[in-house]
């Protein structure tokens, strides 16, 4: 049942006037978004922030009727990238339960999700694999398994964008001391003002925080030299 607060991952389905009405992924019913919930501030044209077949991440307001109040504005970018990263994942089990078990996917997909998500049941077989051995046999399981920690094994990229400017004279010296990092982390420039950092790592938990340091390190720098800093998500 979904509630107040709870995170949705929806797909755009048509653009009304001022509302956007979405199709919710795993529900029945549909979901809308008023204008003043798509965005911060004056919308000039709605289409920049949503689009027919877009998937969007949105919270719930209010679950009553037929229809779901959704809003798009108050989700925030880690909240936004938690909830793709999952949909992302249970896209992958889905297409390892496909390779391995053929025409029988669809069924023991059905009998996995009456009960709980892709991503949750994954994570238990991780550690107790008699679950899924029940289900498919011991050989299809091993398998699966065995796909499962290849995966892990694979890198994980993090990728930002930084805008850094400035109108010192001796500019291009300071954001060079600015955008100084660890080997591992690369730094590349792209046009005037725009540079990306990217790391490959096999732990993305100790990614993320390499990077949250050394952006940590690059907004204080930044401040300190008068200059002026943006970061987005890649």
């Amino acid at each position: 049942m979904l509630e107040e607060g709870d995170l949705v991952l929806c797909t755009v389905d048509r653009i009304a006037g001022t509302v956007v009405f979405v199709k919710i992924e795993g529900e029945e019913k549909e979901g809308s978004i008023i204008l003043s919930e798509i965005a911060p501030g004056r919308i000039r044209n709605l289409r920049e922030y949503v689009i027919p077949k877009k998937k969007i991440v949105c919270k719930i307001l209010k679950n009553n009727g037929d229809t779901i109040s959704l809003s798009l504005r108050r989700v925030s970018q880690k909240e936004r990238k938690e909830v793709m990263d999952e949909y992302n994942q249970e896209k992958s089990y889905i297409s390892i339960l496909k390779t391995v078990l053929k025409d029988k996917s669809e069924e023991t997909i059905q009998r996995i999700t009456k009960e709980k998500r892709l991503s949750a049941f994954f994570e238990e077989i991780k550690h107790d694999p008699s679950q899924i051995e029940k289900m498919v046999g011991k050989e299809n399981s091993e398998k699966i398994l065995n796909i499962i920690l290849e995966q892990k094994k694979k890198k994980i990229i993090i990728k930002k964008t930084i805008y850094l400017k400035t109108l010192d004279a001796e500019g291009l010296y300071h954001i060079k001391k600015v955008l100084e990092a660890p080997k591992e982390i690369e730094i590349k420039y792209l046009s005037a003002g725009k540079y990306s950092l990217m790391l490959e790592t096999e732990d993305g938990k100790k990614g993320e925080q390499k990077v949250k340091i050394l952006l940590e390190e690059i907004e204080k720098k930044a401040k300190d030299s008068g200059m002026i800093l943006e970061i987005k998500e890649k």
